[in-house]
C-alpha cells in the first residue's frame, strides 16, 4: 500500500513497513494546510497531531482508503467526511497510556514542589531553601480521576503508589476488569462529578473530546473545587473553559498542570498566544504526554500491524466503521479485527 507518514515515525517501524512491501513517503513536517496537496495518491495516511480536514479527505478521496491516528483520540480527523467517502479512520488505543499517566504524575509532583521556580532560581544563583520547603506532599491527598479508561487507570495506579486517596465517579457501564483494577488500588467511588470536584485536592482529566465532554470543566465546576486545588489536563483542551480556569486561578488560587491548549500550533514548532499557558499558576508542557520514546515505538508497531491487516482485508480499531458501512461507499469488503 502507498502510505504517507505525515508526522514523526520511528526509523525501525518505517523499515518494517517497507520490508512488508508498502511504499512510504515520510514527510514529518507536514502541516494541516499542506495535506490537501500531499495526501492525494496515497492509500493510507498516518498522522499524530496533524489535523485531517474535510478538504484533505476530499482532495485524496480517489485513492485514500485508511487514515490512522497514531494515538488514541481521533477528534482531529473529520471522521464523517471520511465515512461518506468510504475511508476508514482507525486509532491506536492504549499504547501510550503509561506515557500520558507519567506526565500527569510529573506535573502534579512538580506543582507540589514548585520545581520550575526552584530550578529557575538555582540557575540564576538564588538560594531560597525556606521558600521551597513548603510543599504539602502527595501522601493522603485526595486525587479525583475524571475518566477511568486506560490512561485514567494508569494514572490512578501510579498516583496511588504515592499514597494518594484516589476517587472517581461511579459509572454503571464499567467492565469488570476496570472495576477489579480500581478496587485493587483502593479507588473510592462517588456519585457525581460535582461531588468529586468539591471533595478532592486534585482533579485529573482523562477523557476524550466529545459532545458530552466539551466544556466539562466550566465556571460552575471550578467554583466547587477547594481553594488552592490543582487541575491536571493531559487529555484534550476542549474539556476546559480556559477563560473560566484563568478566572478561578486568580480568584481562588487554583493551580494547573496543562499539556493541551486551545489554538495550539498546527505543527511541532511555532508560537502560541495563550493566557492560560502564560499564567504564573500554570505548569505547562507542549502537548507531549504521549511522546516518550517507549510510547512512540509501541504506537508505531501497532500502526504497522493495522496497515498489514488492512492490506489483507481486516480493519482494526476503526472508529467510524458503522458510518462507513451506512454510507455504502466502502470500496471493498472488510473483516472487523481488533477493537480493544
Amino acid at each position: 500500500m502507498r502510505i504517507l507518514l505525515a508526522d514523526s515515525f520511528p526509523d525501525a517501524s518505517r523499515s518494517a513497513l517497507a520490508d512488508h512491501g508498502h511504499g512510504c513517503d515520510y514527510e514529518p513536517d507536514t502541516t494541516a494546510g499542506d495535506l490537501p496537496e500531499r495526501a492525494p495518491g496515497h492509500e493510507v495516511l498516518v498522522v499524530r497531531s496533524t489535523k485531517v480536514t474535510a478538504e484533505t479527505i476530499e482532495a485524496a478521496a480517489d485513492t485514500l482508503r485508511l487514515v490512522i491516528r497514531a494515538g488514541s483520540g481521533t477528534d482531529t480527523i473529520d471522521r464523517d467526511t471520511a465515512a461518506a467517502r468510504g475511508i476508514c479512520v482507525c486509532n491506536v488505543p492504549g499504547r501510550n497510556a503509561v506515557a500520558v499517566a507519567e506526565l500527569a504524575c510529573a506535573l502534579l509532583l512538580a506543582l507540589d514542589r514548585d520545581i520550575a521556580e526552584a530550578v529557575a532560581d538555582l540557575r540564576a544563583g538564588h538560594w531560597d531553601k525556606k521558600r521551597y520547603s513548603r510543599a504539602r506532599g502527595i501522601t493522603g491527598r485526595s486525587v479525583g480521576v475524571v475518566g477511568l479508561g486506560r490512561i485514567g487507570l494508569a494514572f490512578a495506579e501510579r498516583i496511588a503508589a504515592f499514597g494518594a486517596d484516589v476517587a472517581t465517579v461511579a459509572r454503571p457501564e464499567r467492565d469488570e476488569d476496570t472495576l477489579a483494577r480500581a478496587r485493587a488500588i483502593g479507588v473510592r467511588f462517588v456519585d457525581n462529578l460535582d461531588t468529586l470536584a468539591a471533595t478532592c485536592d486534585v482533579l485529573s482529566l482523562h477523557l476524550p473530546a466529545t459532545g458530552d465532554t466539551r466544556g466539562l470543566v466550566n465556571r460552575e465546576l471550578l467554583a466547587r473545587m477547594p481553594p488552592g486545588a490543582i487541575l491536571l489536563n493531559t487529555a484534550r483542551a476542549e474539556l476546559v473553559d480556559e477563560d473560566a480556569l484563568v478566572e478561578a486561578m486568580e480568584t481562588k488560587g487554583l493551580r494547573a498542570g496543562i499539556d493541551v491548549f486551545a489554538d495550539e500550533p498546527g505543527s511541532g514548532t511555532g508560537t502560541i498566544d495563550s493566557r492560560l499557558a502564560a499564567h504564573p499558576n500554570v505548569y505547562g508542557t507542549h502537548h507531549i504526554g504521549a511522546s516518550t520514546e517507549q510510547a512512540q515505538h509501541a504506537v508505531a508497531a501497532e500502526v504497522v500491524r493495522i496497515v498489514d491487516d488492512f492490506a489483507e482485508g481486516t480493519v482494526d480499531h476503526c472508529v467510524n466503521l458503522d458510518a462507513v458501512l451506512r454510507s455504502g461507499s466502502l470500496a471493498t469488503p472488510l473483516r472487523v479485527g481488533d477493537t480493544t
